[in-house]
């Protein structure tokens, strides 16, 4: 058939609060012109972030009910672990109560001090866990990653020329090199498996370690099997287990292909790297046998990790989202192209090139969102990548200045991406009209998340 259906049926259902748009102003005012401070009761369709926001399945539910919490060697734990030794191939495994603690401990324990990481992109939490440890965090995303209309398949490749230039000039001085899959930064963008290999090739021949920031490689592997010559015929598990076997090691965000609220974990073949991973995680987030974690989280991560393979769930997941990318392009906005995995990334810099990167056209845009229809987005600019350098000194401004609208797994019908349309269409009826915002408060690091902010007239 050529409707692409949900492949599942829904068996609870939460009410949504309907506000008008003077409400919405009174809101956006209140928080200080900051969607994340906005209440998520006054949030009509919640496109902030697909991390964690998603809807688990029955059967996940079922496995909650099964949830050992004993504190040492739960059986939950073992499932937990021996889904994850199945699917990734790697040895150890350390639970995490989610990705940004995997993170935390991986580069405390790599020392990254004086030292540099390289990725195709990092995303927010990831470069602040490398600075705040006095490292540096380097982006080598390709040349078509920062095109947003490019239609290029893999923009969320690293750039092997320059890495290998990296690599050869600065040796014992890199730390690791992570590649997040699907790329997050950069419009959720897959990876080949091409470029994986050679990327992990070029790492090893200069003796760095090569990790995958993985939180989305169900999603990368499909995009492989439907784009890269030689994957049609496999399944996604297969691909999956093939995308690991080219790293060191992984962090793993639960919250996003792990299907599940909460969650995480750090894996990796390096039996001494993992013993001070350990000794990590037990000062800071539990015992190794549930990390930080209640046991019915780990059986929902194991169930969680079965089902995001399925092919169905995949087809549907990416139909849903090219829909709302259609949807966009229709309201006349443009969108980085092609479509990624989890979310549509509006290319607000080319919306808005009447508002400079300084006044954070993304942020614009999204309060308008909000404003217009109740519609929650998140920066991907200058707002959230900016402030100071702190090896420079000097102001960072963003290579793309986007909003992402990501939506949450299994959780939306079509007829809320088609609302989303109907608010895009408005406000892009008064693009001239939209003005850009100043920080009135910051924090030192990850400041979108608190920041107050007031719109300049």
């Amino acid at each position: 058939m050529g409707t692409i259906i949900e492949p599942f049926r829904i068996k609870a259902v939460e009410p949504l609060k309907l506000t008008t748009r003077e409400e919405r102003r009174e809101v956006l005012a209140r928080a200080h012109w900051n969607l994340f401070r906005v209440p998520a009761e006054e949030i009509l369709i919640d496109l902030l972030t697909d991390s964690g926001t998603g809807a688990m399945s029955a059967e996940q539910w079922a496995a909650v009910m099964r949830g050992d919490e004993s504190y040492a060697g739960s059986r939950s734990w073992f499932r937990f672990r021996d889904r994850i030794r199945e699917l990734t191939g790697l040895a150890h495994v350390v639970p995490t109560h989610q990705g940004r603690a995997a993170e935390r401990i991986l580069f405390a324990c790599m020392g990254v001090k004086g030292r540099t990481v390289i990725s195709n992109t990092h995303f927010d939490t990831t470069r602040a866990n490398v600075e705040r440890l006095g490292g540096t965090a380097v982006d080598l995303p390709v040349p078509e990653a920062l095109q947003p209309a490019n239609e290029f398949p893999f923009k969320g490749n690293i750039d092997l020329a320059a890495l290998e230039q990296r690599l050869s000039a600065a040796g014992a001085d890199i730390a690791c090199v992570i590649v997040t899959v699907t790329n997050n930064s950069g419009g959720g963008q897959p990876a080949s498996m091409a470029n994986l290999r050679a990327a992990g090739e070029l790492t090893r021949a200069h003796g760095v370690p090569f990790y995958l920031d993985a939180c989305r490689f169900a999603e990368n592997a499909y995009f492989i099997k439907l784009l890269e010559e030689g994957y049609a015929d496999r399944s996604v598990e297969s691909i999956a287990r093939e995308l690991f076997s080219l790293a060191d090691g992984a962090t793993f965000s639960a919250k996003k292909d792990g299907l599940a609220n909460i969650g995480g974990f750090l894996a990796s073949n390096d039996d001494r790297l993992a013993r001070q991973e350990v000794e990590l995680l037990i000062l800071t987030e539990g015992f190794p046998t549930y990390g930080g974690l209640a046991g019915r989280d780990l059986e929902a991560i194991a169930v969680g990790l079965n089902e995001v393979v399925d092919e169905n769930y995949l087809k549907y997941r990416l139909a849903s989202t090219r829909y709302l990318g259609r949807q966009l392009v229709q309201a006349g906005m443009p969108i980085v192209q092609p479509p990624g995995g989890h979310a549509i990334y509006i290319d607000a810099g080319t919306f808005l090139d009447h508002i400079p990167p300084q006044e954070f056209p993304g942020h614009s845009l999204a309060c308008a969102l909000y404003e217009e229809g109740g519609v929650r987005g998140c920066e991907i600019g200058t707002l959230m990548f900016g402030g100071e350098d702190p090896v420079t000194h000097h102001e960072r401004i963003a290579p793309l200045e986007l909003l992402r609208l990501a939506i949450p797994r299994r959780v939306y019908t079509k007829s809320h991406i088609d609302y989303v349309g109907e608010v895009a269409a408005r406000v892009a009826e008064r693009r001239a009209s939209l003005r850009g915002l100043r920080i009135v408060e910051e924090p030192a690091q990850l400041r979108h998340f608190s920041a107050k902010l007031e719109p300049l007239n």
